[in-house]
């Protein structure tokens, strides 16, 4: 569920280990011990006292917004950053009387979203009540899928570095459990000054899509990698812009260790973590903490966690021992949700009223995995370098158009990519779209230093010059600063000549002897 938790889907994947009193202060965030992946899916080695190696169990539910003009029940506009609750309906304040409607464009993402990862879609999903009170969710419940989902059994595969070693890398597979739509909730904003709560309920009612990871994973380089490419997936399919700045993608970690050939541990959720670099520093301090709790004789509360980006570390929410009763019952006011295929569409129907899962499968574009293969084929570069240039929004299609226009090779210009441009724009935080060198300057920038116009340390000199954006051509800094390499020898010779000419004195002739 949208920002909240979703144990229902969780408590069959996994094994629960004993409960116990809430854990105790936890390692420092700052001398933790560092939580190790390798290509194996390897355990933590023992710890101080000796104790059998530790298997860390981490799995992740996301929450991803939906790319669509309008919310998933109401005609409501969805827009980041709007004045607080100038985009709310009467339904999405749960006014008496008003009654939902289905977005197809948010189906349409789902069943897309659903097949890019290799599920199953349900040809026939229902909607559920899920109860609970919080103040930004006027309605008291919330409209979700929680017994058949749009989508369920798919997989993702993901790439980690061995070692740190972008040369190094290995693929693993993380199981998708199920795709659900359902609703956001709205947003409190909390004024302690003044001892009060706002509800903006803007975001009410905007389309999600939760996915449900199974616990695949044993640590946060995993979890995020994971992650990260589910992102990319999406963002490729349209179906959410996934930035994670404006919460338009939300993970909550579940994590637990426990030793060989033992049940599940108890586990925690640490939830809205809205950073790929804070998910992969809250699982491995969580993993760490729980670990330090459990050799240090002490036991693991089932709970809600937050993670402090400031202090590097988790800290308490609530706990979640008391099992809460979300009383789900069917959604009264929708019917079920009945998806075609090729062999099922009837004849007499009309298309545009229907949602076809063999027409949206036959228009799903090249996912990340796929634009990598063919990047490493068509160009002759290195498969990691296919990983840096897709994990950078706008990057591949840089250095394609870069390659179009120059006549320097692939292999070459990818370096010029990666270790000038993207350099650069990494160190004054600019995005490729922001660049103030494009893609044609640069390789115009490339064909003077393939032509040997001029020399390696001169275009580095030049490409200083258009950082500047002062609207210069490469050509025209060549010519001012005079960094051209000359390729007339007699030219050459003279100017030679002219230089010993005016040393006279300290020329020094050499005289047969």
């Amino acid at each position: 569920m949208a920002a909240r938790g979703c144990g229902g889907v969780w408590r069959q994947a996994w094994q629960r280990g004993a409960g116990g009193p809430g854990p105790g202060p936890g390692p420092s965030p700052r001398g933790q011990r560092a939580v190790a992946c390798n290509a194996k899916g390897g355990a933590v080695p023992a710890g101080k006292r000796g104790l059998a190696p530790w298997i860390p169990v981490v799995g992740l539910e996301i929450h991803a917004q939906i790319s669509s003009n309008s919310k998933l029940f109401s005609g409501s506009q969805v827009q980041f950053a709007a004045p607080p609750n100038s985009l709310v309906s009467f339904f999405d304040a749960s006014l008496p009387g008003t009654l939902p409607v289905l977005n197809r464009r948010c189906v349409e993402a789902a069943v897309m979203t659903g097949l890019a990862l290799n599920c199953s879609i349900n040809k026939k999903s229902l909607f559920d009540r899920k109860h609970y009170f919080y103040a930004d969710l006027p309605a008291g419940y919330q409209i979700t899928q929680q017994r058949v989902p749009i989508a369920v059994n798919g997989s993702l595969s993901y790439s980690l570095c061995i070692d740190n070693k972008m040369s190094q890398m290995v693929t693993k597979t993380v199981r998708i459990k199920q795709i659900q739509l359902e609703q956001d909730s709205g947003k409190s904003l909390h004024d302690d000054a003044r001892s009060q709560t706002l509800v903006d309920l803007n975001r009410a009612g905007v389309g999600l899509m939760e996915v449900v990871m199974e616990p695949d994973m044993c640590c946060g380089e995993e979890a995020a990698a994971a992650v990260r490419e589910l992102q990319l997936i999406l963002q490729t399919l349209g179906s959410s812009q996934a930035v994670m700045a404006e919460g338009q993608l939300r993970v909550d970690a579940n994590v637990s260790v426990h030793h060989p050939g033992e049940p599940y541990g108890v586990r925690t959720e640490v939830k809205n973590i809205n950073s790929i670099r804070f998910l992969a520093k809250a699982v491995d301090y969580e993993i760490q903490r729980q670990i330090e709790e459990l050799e240090n004789g002490g036991t693991i509360l089932n709970e809600t966690r937050a993670f402090d980006s400031k202090l590097g570390c988790t800290v308490p929410m609530r706990d979640k021992e008391g099992k809460q009763d979300y009383r789900f019952m069917p959604e009264p006011n929708l019917p079920p949700l009945i998806l075609y295929d090729a062999k099922s569409l009837p004849a007499n129907m009309n298309h545009q009223q229907v949602i076809n899962i063999d027409w949206i499968q036959e228009r799903l574009p090249d996912l990340p995995s796929v634009k990598r293969e063919k990047l490493v084929e068509q160009y002759g570069i290195l498969p990691e370098h296919s990983f840096t240039l897709l994990n950078e929004d706008g990057l591949a299609e840089f250095f394609e158009s870069v390659v179009k226009q120059t006549q320097m090779k692939p292999k070459k210009v990818i370096g010029w990519i990666l270790n000038d441009l993207l350099s650069y724009l990494k160190e004054h935080s600019l995005t490729v779209k922001e660049s103030p060198v494009s893609s044609f300057l640069l390789a115009d920038l490339l064909n003077l230093l393939e032509k040997k116009e001029i020399s390696s340390t001169a275009a580095k000199q030049v490409l200083a010059e258009l950082w500047k954006g002062e609207g210069k051509t490469p050509l025209e800094i060549v010519k001012e600063q005079k960094l051209g390499l000359l390729q007339d020898q007699k030219e050459l010779e003279q100017i030679c000549q002219a230089v010993i000419d005016g040393q006279e004195n300290e020329v020094i002739m050499m005289v047969p002897g």
